[in-house]
């Protein structure tokens, strides 16, 4: 299923990512595609509420949480600059999806880095 959100297609997901050469390129392409999905997710399930959301937001998280490895056979982690990025990713796709009060912790709150 398309994207149908302008905003979502127009963002450049995981942007201070790709432009350091610390995060391999191979790696932040699948976690765009963790992000993208979650938006394609987001899309077909329109969730009610935070609570919904959040369930699907965490979900993601899990998948972000098993890529930690793929970082670390690449020479690479999920350190401070990446965090910050994901989880700024996160935010800015539950208020493009119209969930302005989403908590930011709360979204990632299944995080293990």
């Amino acid at each position: 299923m398309p994207i149908s959100n302008q905003r979502i297609t127009e963002h450049a997901f995981l942007e201070v990512l790709y432009e350091d050469d610390y995060f391999p390129d191979h790696v932040l392409d699948r976690g765009r595609a963790i992000l993208l999905a979650l938006c394609e997710r987001i899309e077909a399930q329109r969730p009610a509420d935070l609570g919904a959301l959040y369930v699907l937001t965490q979900a993601a998280t899990e998948e972000f949480n098993a890529l930690e490895a793929e970082f670390e056979a690449a020479g690479s982690e999920i350190e401070t600059v990446a965090r910050e990025e994901i989880g700024g990713d996160f935010w800015f796709v539950a208020r493009a999806y119209g969930f302005q009060d989403a908590d930011a912790e709360k979204l990632i709150a299944t995080r293990e880095w």
